[in-house]
């Protein structure tokens, strides 16, 4: 492939809003079964990490050994960082410990405790060996923070300000020889024990005069965050009250890190992710996964739904007179436990939602119950009369349409009311909502139509 080529190929997936295209996916591939290490660099090279990261998560596990063997210390740490995790613990795995230490060296030190957190003790040390003396303090600090902590995942690199300084004084610091952060929004103001007082954006910095106090610039939008406080909690309120840096400090109120809006953005993202992978019943897995992995992750909960199938069938069971006396009912009962079932993954999807965002909570609980047990019954009743005209057109009898029509409100009453109560009720036991709302919404909804229609089918039809 010629370097024209390849400049041609690269600027037709410039086209896209971001990501590779699957021209250049193909032309990687390519160049790997061609072992030609030269326009695999060619075509790597230019791009973003985030890019390199999700094209290794494309290809299949052969292909991603042949492509790190032949480009050689082309896998840097911004690049192990944007992997999915399970895949990058593969491919860590498969580095030598001094090739992990040179991909790492220059990471912010928040990515490097990302990286090192589950590594066997031989590569930790050979990373950590890798820091300088400073940095492998503060990484080391970090780690001994509990695993969800904004103390594990904060960045110690900032720039902190005595609340004496100037704009003159703060631009001087900035022009000097100290090391700065690669990316930084905010000079944190301190009091002389570095408890912190307040923030100023370097746009407020620059844009005043050089007599100007720092602490006259100060954002409204400051506040500070423990290390102990759950890292999911600090990104929220970073996304709520839009703020770009969230200070984080000791038991003393020293400031000793910060959580930026771009690392906040990603454990939202990523918590939506797990949450909605746990609805659907299959763990945290991800596409790079192997046959028996994914598996396993997702035999408990097809196990789970057996039984809740068996329990369904046990209440069909006590209808079986009924059933044999009147064949339409085994017809036109799976319609009421299936709408009942999407009903009930309606709501529950919003509660579950709404309760991680912290937007359902005991002040407005009762009102959410209400509305989506409205939304159930207004529901249900259009339904109700589709299929009570469905059971006369179909089967000419108006006692069986009234049957299907009464059983059809009585579920979809059900649907909202378990669908929002049941993720609630969990969720103050300890228990995720994610994880396990679903198994037992899916059961009520489930033995309520089945038990509702064949009953009312018992004392109405014969």
């Amino acid at each position: 492939m010629t370097d024209e080529q390849i400049r041609t190929d690269l600027d037709h997936d410039h086209d896209e809003a971001f990501g590779i295209t699957d021209r250049v996916v193909a032309d990687v591939l390519d160049a790997i079964d061609a072992r030609n290490v030269e326009d695999v660099e060619a075509l790597l090279d230019p791009l973003h990490p985030a890019d390199i990261a999700h094209l290794i998560e494309l290809i299949d596990a052969r292909q991603r050994r042949e492509l790190l063997t032949l480009w050689k210390g082309g896998l840097d740490g911004d690049i192990l960082s944007e992997l999915d995790e399970r895949l990058r613990e593969e491919i860590i795995a498969s580095l030598a410990p001094q090739e992990l230490a040179d991909a790492v060296r220059d990471l912010d030190s928040d990515d490097v405790v990302d990286l090192v957190e589950y590594l066997d003790e031989d590569q930790q040390e050979a990373v950590l060996d890798a820091l300088e003396p400073g940095d492998r303090v503060a990484v080391e600090q970090s780690l001994s923070y509990p695993e969800e902590s904004a103390g594990r995942h904060m960045q110690v690199e900032l720039v902190r300000a005595p609340q004496h300084w100037t704009v003159g004084d703060a631009i001087a610091h900035l022009r000097s020889d100290v090391v700065l952060p690669d990316q930084f929004y905010h000079l944190i103001v301190v009091d002389p024990r570095l408890k912190a007082m307040g923030y100023v954006t370097l746009g407020r910095i620059l844009s005043a005069a050089p007599q100007t106090k720092l602490t006259d610039l100060m954002e409204d939008s400051f506040r500070t965050f423990h290390v102990a406080q759950d890292v999911e909690e600090v990104a929220q309120a970073i996304n709520h009250y839009h703020m770009i840096t969230a200070p984080v400090v000791d038991d003393d109120d020293r400031v000793v890190g910060v959580i930026t809006i771009d690392d906040a953005m990603a454990f939202l993202e990523q918590e939506a992710e797990e949450d909605l992978l746990r609805l659907a019943g299959v763990g945290e897995g991800s596409l790079s996964d192997r046959v028996l992995e994914t598996t396993k992750q997702r035999l408990p909960w097809l196990a789970v739904n057996l039984f809740t199938a068996i329990m369904a069938s046990l209440v069909i069971s006590l209808f079986e007179a009924t059933i044999s006396s009147l064949v339409a009912l085994a017809v036109l009962m799976p319609i009421v436990a299936s709408m009942g079932g999407n009903a009930g993954t309606q709501s529950l999807t919003v509660a579950v939602r709404a309760l991680a965002t912290r937007d359902l909570t005991g002040s407005n609980v009762w009102r959410v119950i209400r509305r989506e047990v409205l939304v159930g019954l207004i529901n249900g009743m259009l339904f109700a009369v589709v299929m009570g005209i469905v059971g006369v057109v179909w089967f000419g009898s108006p006692m069986l349409g009234a049957v299907i029509a009464v059983a059809m409100i009585i579920n979809m009453v059900v649907a909202g009311l378990a669908g929002t109560g049941v993720p609630i009720v969990l969720e103050r036991m300890g228990v995720d909502p994610a994880l396990a709302s679903g198994a037992f919404v899916t059961t009520v909804t489930d033995i309520v139509g089945f038990f509702a229609f064949l009953g009312l089918a018992a004392l109405w039809l014969l």
